[in-house]
């Protein structure tokens, strides 16, 4: 059987390139496409240095999708896509939703003119938990019922997903995936490719390495009068290598025709929730660096927890974390020393 090739929207982002290492390592051929919109270039470096590969990018914005189509026709047969392109600030969202409206769905469309076009079998979608808005009842599985939306960026993966469960009913040779990520973080163990983005970061780990090293003078957390443990945010935190996995391993399935249904769903997340607080604390006992923060008000856009149940991806998948929320900082603390070289 020749070598299955993928093709990797928002390759040279934090979760793509992740996932294009997780890919090559297993045996296939990945093709990038990405703009730069929020990611670096820079990173096909890193994936070269970790796997011997020089992956081709291919950089054009996806949400132009005739471009796009002219762009991506010109790199041959694809078997799979697995769809990073998106911007994924929760924040920014909030203040800036019509452009995360025609990036995000935009980008989404043009997947599915691919798949038509080109003829491409099988994709794979980065979802989010933010699908749940502020869930009823904890951990949320896969039956949990979208929730209003809480923010622009949740609607973009909510209007994704609909989408998507659309799309793929008729389509007897096509068959996807969507994968409902919780908190992804950490860097890989080579300290070679991590979250790298290339406005202001808004996710947690990120902020705390940063505040750790200096880029930032302090961490607010969001909020001390959540229902939780101290009074922050709760969120199931998965470390970025288990992440890609879940890709490799979702993309195998539906090679292999192992899928059951056209269009599928899985939470990704490892089944445990770690308040902000906690978080910032086992930052501190992994790496013995202290951090500065305070308590702020609370954010616009923010719910007060939610966590997964994983036993659908572990039982029809296999997938299993295997790193945890210290592995999670230490690997983080060690990609943010790298980086600021």
């Amino acid at each position: 059987m020749s070598t299955a090739r993928i093709l990797v929207t928002g390759g040279c982002g934090y979760i793509g390139s992740h996932t294009i290492v997780d890919l090559i390592s297993s045996g296939y051929e990945v093709v990038s496409v990405d703009n730069g919109i929020n990611s670096s270039f820079d990173v096909l470096d890193g994936i070269e240095a970790i796997t011997g590969k020089r992956v081709v990018n291919i950089n054009v914005d996806l949400s132009e999708t005739e471009e796009a189509l002219e762009a991506i026709k010109a790199h041959g047969h694809f078997d799979g896509i697995i769809h990073f392109a998106a911007l994924k600030s929760v924040e920014e969202s909030v203040f800036k939703p019509l452009r995360y409206f025609r990036n995000n769905i935009g980008s989404t469309l043009t997947t599915m003119q691919l798949m038509e076009e080109l003829e491409i079998p099988h994709l794979i979608f980065s979802s989010s938990c933010t699908v749940y808005g502020t869930p009823q009842k904890l951990p949320v599985t896969e039956d949990t019922p979208f929730g209003r939306a809480e923010n622009p960026y949740g609607a973009t993966k909510q209007t994704g997903e609909i989408l998507y469960d659309q799309f793929f009913r008729n389509r007897q040779a096509k068959s996807g995936i969507s994968l409902r990520y919780f908190n992804p973080a950490g860097a890989h163990p080579s300290a070679l490719i991590g979250e790298s983005p290339t406005q202001n970061a808004t996710n947690l780990v990120p902020v705390i390495t940063e505040t750790a090293i200096g880029v930032r003078e302090q961490i607010t957390v969001f909020g001390d009068d959540y229902p939780s443990r101290d009074g922050s945010c709760v969120r199931d935190y998965v470390h970025v290598t288990d992440l890609a996995r879940a890709h490799t391993l979702a993309i195998e399935h539906l090679l292999q025709h192992k899928n059951d249904n056209r269009y599928e769903v899985y939470n990704l997340g490892i089944g445990e929730g770690v308040t902000v607080l906690e978080a910032i604390f086992a930052f501190q006992d992994a790496t013995g660096v202290q951090v500065n923060y305070k308590i702020g008000p609370r954010r616009a856009g923010d719910v007060a927890a939610i966590y997964a149940d994983n036993t659908r991806i572990t039982d029809h998948l296999g997938w299993k974390p295997v790193q945890d929320i210290q592995s999670i900082m230490q690997s983080a603390w060690a990609w943010e020393k790298a980086r600021r070289k």
